[in-house]
């Protein structure tokens, strides 16, 4: 017998965090928490490491459910399910761009949370029972001094460091563009950011990583590497301009 699937709520009102405590366990679930602030529930994340999250995108405090789900992005590859009462366009485009499984507007009934959840522990579960060689190895990419070596269809792929564009954080996985290829590895952003040589890659946004070598363009708000605008950080750029003036 599986193990029941561990759910963190992140709530504010917490009538209706306590409301959805008792559906869920009705249906079967633990559930590991009721968070009211993004604040402590990084923390909990980190002590409990639930199975998924049910976050509300309107949280009070210093940060809100988005900006919650993306730190915890930075270290954890943990579904998200967002909860809303304001499904304007804005806060819509911001959550999206998070990758979230679903979104839930308030408010809701308990046959809405339900195949929520169901739908969203049917595609873990698919994505842990994928016959071998289907899925991405997790083995950490191998990384030497000129070049890395990536699991890719069950061989160890051989990438020139010269010829890495850029690293995208693509939900539970990085996606390395190279000239002419592209390699999909299960890795966060950060593990992959403090292994690679610091000399030739910076992290310029919280969703990626750019070769300095490889930029064409320096724009106000992003980078252009082969075509593709990247978006980079005030602070970052900082960081990246006085790297450029040492090459």
């Amino acid at each position: 017998m599986n193990p029941p699937l561990k759910i963190l709520i992140v709530e504010d009102e917490m009538i209706i965090a306590a409301n959805i405590s008792l559906q869920l366990t009705s249906l079967g679930y633990e559930v590991t928490g009721i968070i009211p602030r993004g604040e402590e529930a990084l923390l909990h994340i980190k002590q409990h490491q639930p199975d998924m999250v049910l976050l509300d995108i309107n949280l009070k405090g210093k940060i809100d459910g988005i900006e919650t789900a993306l730190l915890m992005q930075q270290d954890y590859r943990i579904p998200i399910i967002y909860l809303t009462a304001n499904a304007d366009d804005a806060n819509f485009n911001r959550a999206k761009a998070t990758n979230p499984y679903a979104f839930i507007s308030k408010p809701f009934k308990k046959l809405d949370l339900q195949r929520a959840i169901e739908l969203t522990a049917t595609h873990l579960k698919d994505n842990n029972t994928t016959p071998k060689e289907h899925t991405l190895d997790n083995e950490d990419p191998l990384i030497l001094n000129d070049c890395i070596f990536v699991r890719h269809h069950e061989k160890m792929v051989k990438i020139n460091i010269i010829d890495i564009l850029y690293i995208e954080a693509e939900r539970n996985y990085c996606r390395i563009y190279s000239k002419g290829k592209e390699f999909l590895i299960v890795t966060t952003l950060k593990d992959i950011d403090q292994k690679l040589p610091q000399d030739h890659f910076l992290r310029i946004h919280r969703s990626f990583i750019v070769n300095i070598s490889q930029i064409d363009e320096i724009a106000t708000s992003h980078v252009v590497v082969s075509r593709k605008a990247i978006p980079i950080s005030k602070q970052l750029k900082s960081e990246l301009l006085k790297r450029l003036h040492t090459i």
